[in-house]
């Protein structure tokens, strides 16, 4: 009997800071599975180093992709000046996501090529890869350590990039313990310095598995401009097909 508690015991003890990392990624990954689509809609809130604001309202939609990353459309409906401005997401697991901007002034679908998606996406302080679902196959992972946040139990880990276009050479997430999803991620540049830090605020649960935050606040260490995503008005399993996130239904967006 002591033999084979201590062979219960061995993969626990064997299990490297590498794999518990993968481990706990894969599960917030499982958690978040099978909700379908969805739609809400978003503000925007920019704000300068001097504290001048401005904002912006959107609509959002996602589809849930079986075996891939899932797809994404981000619309602008005010200001008057991005109005009609679109983005259109193909996330992938293993190999590099399909971004197009739709401009409306130019009447004209651009794709963001790969090597741009470290770039920031309309002024914000979100880069066009932060816009596409985090799939698991799109980092490495460490464990760091078990800690505490605003008085909640967390893992810390680290996720590093798999691809070479990335413009961060890791980021430090922490993940709440009893729902598995992220409360704060810090973002480090190409140089290893500290850019960004993300901070998940006021989540809600839907379809009595699924959560979401309300709000989620990008604030650039680096250049002290911040952005403010505000989530409302969720609806999930609302029909949405593949042909609602097509590079031609860009332009027949209202």
């Amino acid at each position: 009997m002591f033999v084979l508690l201590i062979l219960l015991a061995f993969p626990a003890l064997a299990e490297t800071p590498e794999e518990k990392g993968l481990s706990i990624a894969r599960e917030v990954d499982a958690r978040d599975m099978g909700w379908g689509d969805f739609q809400a809609s978003m503000s925007m809130l920019l704000k300068n180093r001097h504290g001048e604001e401005s904002l912006r309202q959107m609509r959002v939609k996602g589809l849930e992709v079986e075996n891939d990353g899932d797809k994404s459309l981000i619309v602008f409906d005010q200001p008057r000046d991005v109005k009609g401005t679109a983005l259109l997401t193909f996330s992938h697991k293993v190999k590099d996501d399909d971004q197009w901007l739709y401009l409306p002034a130019l009447k004209r679908v651009k794709r963001i090529a790969s090597r741009n998606k470290s770039g920031p996406f309309m002024g914000s302080e979100f880069a066009f890869e932060d816009l596409a679902s985090q799939e698991v196959e799109k980092y490495t992972y460490k464990f760091i350590r078990d800690d505490e946040l605003d008085g909640r139990p967390v893992f810390v880990m680290e996720r590093y990039p798999v691809s070479k276009y990335s413009g961060y050479t890791r980021q430090l997430a922490w993940i709440d313990k009893e729902r598995y999803i992220p409360l704060k991620i810090e973002f480090y540049d190409r140089k290893n310095a500290l850019l960004k830090v993300l901070v998940f605020r006021g989540y809600q649960k839907y379809l009595d598995k699924y959560w979401r935050a309300d709000e989620m606040f990008m604030d650039n260490k680096q250049t002290g401009k911040s952005t403010l995503l505000t989530w409302k008005d969720y609806k999930f399993r609302t029909g949405l097909k593949d042909s609602d996130f097509t590079r031609n239904s860009l332009k027949r967006i209202r």
